[in-house]
């Protein structure tokens, strides 16, 4: 517990004194919280004490100190939560912006492996699970401290023999506790949030395909994985419900069940004494006193709990961050060309057994374009994002202009390559400020200039506040090739000098694909070209086209110096020539 609550401390920034006057002042709480069960107990000892008169005096005195202690105690608790949720409210903002700024510095390529629904979950999700663990739960703690040695203070002040009766549900209790949530509690917690990130990574999901399950007149069991991960964590959830079924509703019988034992003992001790006065006045107190003995067990286990949810969300959010960003030259070299070397290059992802880039070398010359083509797992993508340095090469290099990627500045690099995927992204936000993403600082003009020449004007004509119209709001959506579009006019804002195509027209119709290259035309013009082609007629004009097969080069050259080896390139421009002839049609017979 210490190491996570320095680890929360430290996002606390000056708010960090807050934590600790709260638990001063939640076990000031607790303590003025008691004082009502001893007034009333003094108020109860002076109406039985047959031995002497009772004072009214004394009885109104204990009445006002009973009231007055109640509502301190309620203030001090009050003022307790203001402070924890103060605290608990810097670090929660602190942790998320904290991992924004770790995730913005991430490689590219942290982005394929990790979903936005998997990065939302544990920043956005865990931050909050550990707001409600300090705001909620930690006042409680100076209570689970102080409340052991309050108790046996009153269990032997009071009478020792009811006292000791007291520790055997207590004790007992304790220990079914412990047994909850020692290793399969935490063991059932890791899977739990192992679950619900699952899930919530698989709804996301769900929801960005719902078209597609619509158009096919599916249903939820349609989408596989978003069904199993349901299943899953419903199958886990009642497994260990039904594991602890027994053990908590013992627990509550036992820790609810004191009077069960201090009357035998009462009874015992008013036949062994005589002095049934005395005992039944120490019975009533502790008869008082004994739910708050259960309510300070109970918020011990929903402490240990709510621990064991914050340390699991400090991990998994340091687990995401722990990446470390690429590193960057202390002494930066500029960029002396737009030639793009690769140099016996070799690349392997992160917990790969084989090569997704085996000893790959070509060259590109400024202002030319090579194409690269190959059947789906190739290495074609990898080899593209290896330019823009989304991952660093294992062996060999990726030079830019004779330099090697790695001794650039990043936002250098950045300034030199554009690249459109085949998945675009457009902000939740107007188009002017989508396409400005390109280039910031630049006119009015200019930006009506790319629109043009990304073939863009048509959507901003048809669109009732033009650029200034906000994309995902009041029902204004884009189509896929209208994004693509857009993203393009971006890309040609920018002007960098050299443009990687991740299949660029792969998911678009016709008419948005001749759009689509004309944009791609104006793009690329001029440019150091590296494309991923989809389409094999997009590439028939290129300087050069690599076959890739398995991370490597199997064949190179042009369309034609290609078509007359009859090699792969051959076969799959044969095959690709078939697909687009393919039909679907209807054999007529007649009668």
């Amino acid at each position: 517990m210490i190491e996570t609550l320095k680890k929360l401390q430290a996002f606390m920034g000056n708010r960090k004194v807050l934590l600790p006057g709260s638990l001063l002042v939640s076990a000031l709480s607790s303590l003025a919280g008691m004082l009502p069960y001893i007034f009333i107990w003094l108020i109860v000892r002076e109406l039985l004490d047959v031995r002497t008169a009772y004072a009214q005096a004394d009885i109104n005195s204990y009445a006002w100190w009973a009231v007055g202690t109640a509502i301190g105690g309620v203030i001090l608790y009050f003022l307790a939560l203001m402070l924890s949720h103060l605290a608990a409210f810097r670090v929660e903002t602190n942790m998320r912006r904290e991992a924004m700024k770790k995730i913005v510095r991430m490689p590219l390529g942290f982005f394929d492996t990790n979903t936005s629904g998997r990065v939302r979950k544990i920043i956005d999700d865990n931050a909050s699970v550990t707001h409600s663990f300090l705001a909620h739960q930690m006042p409680d703690l100076a209570v689970t401290i102080l409340m052991p040695f309050a108790t046996l203070v009153l269990i032997f002040v009071f009478d020792w023999r009811l006292g000791l009766a007291c520790l055997i549900p207590i004790i007992s209790a304790m220990l079914i506790m412990n047994s909850m949530m020692g290793g399969k509690g935490q063991k059932f917690m890791k899977m739990y949030m192992n679950s619900l990130e699952e899930m919530n990574t698989e709804a996301v999901e769900y929801v960005r395909g719902i078209p597609v399950v619509k158009v096919f007149q599916q249903t939820v069991f349609s989408f596989k994985n978003f069904h199993e991960s349901i299943v899953k964590y419903k199958d886990m959830v009642i497994k260990y419900t039904r594991l602890w079924e027994k053990p908590m509703s013992t627990y509550i019988v036992i820790i609810h069940g004191f009077v069960y034992v201090l009357i035998p003992v009462s009874i015992l001790l008013i036949g062994h004494s005589g002095n049934y006065v005395n005992v039944l006045i120490n019975l009533f107190f502790y008869i008082l006193i004994t739910p708050v003995f259960g309510q300070s067990i109970m918020k011990s286990m929903y402490l240990n709990q709510a621990f064991g949810q914050a340390a699991e969300a400090v991990k998994r959010m340091e687990s995401l961050t722990d990446v470390e960003p690429l590193p960057v030259a202390e002494n930066a070299k500029d960029i002396a060309g737009n030639d793009i070397r690769f140099k016996n290059v070799v690349f392997r992802y992160p917990d790969a057994t084989h090569n997704a880039v085996d000893n790959l070398s070509f060259h590109i010359p400024g202002g030319k374009t090579v194409a690269l083509v190959g059947a789906s797992g190739s290495g074609k993508t990898t080899i593209a994002r290896l330019v823009p340095r989304f991952w660093d090469v294992t062996e060999g290099q990726v030079c830019i202009g004779g330099t090697d990627v790695k001794e650039v500045d990043p936002k250098e690099l950045m300034k030199h390559v554009s690249f459109v995927f085949q998945n675009t992204k457009l902000f939740k936000t107007s188009l002017l400020e989508n396409i400005l993403y390109g280039n910031p600082h630049v006119t009015m003009g200019d930006v009506k200039r790319v629109v043009d020449l990304a073939q863009c004007r048509e959507i901003i004509d048809k669109l009732p506040d033009g650029l200034n119209t906000k994309i995902g709001t009041e029902g204004t959506y884009l189509s896929g090739g209208e994004q693509q579009r857009i993203a393009l006019a971006r890309a040609i804002l920018k002007d960098a000098p050299i443009v990687v195509l991740d299949e660029a027209t792969a998911f678009t119709d016709p008419e948005n694909e001749h759009l689509i290259q004309q944009a791609i035309g104006t793009l690329t013009k001029g440019k150091t070209v590296l494309m991923i082609a989809h389409r094999l007629t997009s590439v028939k004009n290129v300087d050069t086209i690599l076959v890739i097969d398995q991370g490597k080069i199997a064949e190179q050259g042009t369309h034609k110096e290609l078509l007359k080896k009859q090699g792969v390139y051959a076969n799959m421009w044969d095959e690709y020539q078939k697909s687009i002839q393919w039909t679907i049609g209807k054999e007529i017979q007649h009668v």
